[in-house]
């Protein structure tokens, strides 16, 4: 017998109770509107505990849709320890997708408040064993009155690699990326205590334009412009996150991907 979704729905809510909140959102995709068959609802909850000194954290993201296979409803499991070394905190995070315990994508950080340095490894674990696909490392200045990061960054795969310098002082962020091949640079400016814009230039000629909104008591809308690429909008409203994702073509606008998320209490 299949299991109905308000059915699983409360199964999860219950396991998920000594985890913390846990998280619903709907999506829909291709500006499916009409029927359910474009709806991709999921929930997904993190938890932690503790073992000895070793912090542990963990959650899931499952579908929620009708079935008699519960095994084919994880989206993705996550799991990560962290420790502390003196000075450095140290973390290692494993996530698989689905129930294929076969290989995961892990990811590596240390970090260190007294020296303001993190350094980042990601890769793959599985079979053959551990393959580390890029590095990067992240120093922060503050020098008279603002704040100056530097951010190398490697990928072992493709032999790429870039930096990223950003620099932020009162109303004020600038953030330049800069590689072998492109170029970009974005000025972040809060122009009151309720709006912010930050436009975009990269060395192809491309522009974009992000406008956020503060709507008060943490609540905003920011809305992105990427000529002859895509609208971006996102709303946060207390518990809700609503994104939206239209495609552009010129003067045309197509199909929207719309997620709505919602922090819920089971």
């Amino acid at each position: 017998m299949k299991l109905s979704a308000i059915a699983l729905l409360a199964f999860l809510g219950t396991a998920a109770a000594a985890a913390g909140k846990p998280q619903f959102s709907v999506q829909v995709r291709d500006g499916s509107f009409a029927g359910l068959d474009g709806l991709d609802p999921s929930v997904s909850w993190s938890g932690s505990t503790e073992a000895g000194d070793i912090d542990i954290d963990y959650g899931i993201d499952a579908a929620v849709q009708p079935t008699d296979n519960i095994a084919s409803l994880p989206k993705s499991i996550w799991g990560k320890a962290s420790k502390t070394f003196g000075a450095w905190t140290a973390s290692v995070r494993g996530e698989v997708e689905g129930t294929d315990f076969g290989s995961a994508a892990i990811e590596v950080n240390a970090d260190s408040a007294d020296d303001d340095l993190s350094i980042k490894l990601t890769g793959s674990a599985g079979g053959s064993g551990i393959a580390v696909s890029a590095v990067q490392a992240t120093k922060g200045i503050d020098s008279n009155g603002a704040r100056i990061t530097i951010n190398p960054r490697y990928n072992l795969e493709t032999e790429d690699g870039d930096v990223v310098i950003g620099y932020s002082k009162d109303d004020t962020n600038v953030e330049i990326t800069a590689s072998r091949d492109a170029q970009s640079v974005t000025v972040s400016q809060q122009i009151d205590e309720d709006n912010r814009v930050a436009p975009t230039l990269t060395s192809d000629g491309s522009v974009s334009l992000e406008y956020e909104r503060s709507l008060g008591d943490g609540n905003s809308v920011t809305a992105t412009l990427k000529p002859n690429e895509a609208i971006d909008i996102e709303w946060k409203d207390a518990a809700w996150t609503a994104s939206i994702n239209m495609p552009v073509d010129g003067t045309s606008i197509g199909g929207a991907d719309v997620s709505i998320k919602r922090e819920v209490s089971f």
